[in-house]
């Protein structure tokens, strides 16, 4: 199973980050909802579409969001995985346009 995530990421790649979170309302977007023992609270998961900025060293990536913030997660982390075509199709405008990366100096592979 871990070489199936093996994944080799380069700058451009569009890759989904599954995020944890938790709050009282969660959003339309939200899956796998669960309440808390107190029920004041709901944990639950939220798929972010991302791209690659760039690679890092010591299996590091950085990825930057539609808006064009960034952060940096581990390339084994099992909470990221590349997008499939079907992702890529159906979630086209959640992705960040190539030029987000542009503005910021980074360069990008073609597709």
């Amino acid at each position: 199973m871990t070489a199936l995530r093996n994944h080799t990421y380069q700058a451009g790649d569009l890759v989904v980050y599954t995020l944890p979170k938790q709050s009282p309302t969660p959003g339309p977007r939200a899956r796998s909802i669960h309440p808390s023992r107190m029920g004041d609270d709901y944990s639950y998961l939220v798929d972010k579409f991302w791209m690659v900025a760039e690679v890092l060293p010591d299996d590091k990536l950085r990825l930057v969001t539609r808006r064009g913030k960034y952060r940096v997660v581990s390339a084994a982390d099992s909470l990221l995985h590349k997008a499939g075509w079907w992702q890529r199709f159906r979630n086209r405008g959640r992705f960040p346009a190539a030029e987000v990366l542009q503005m910021s100096g980074a360069e990008v592979r073609s597709t």
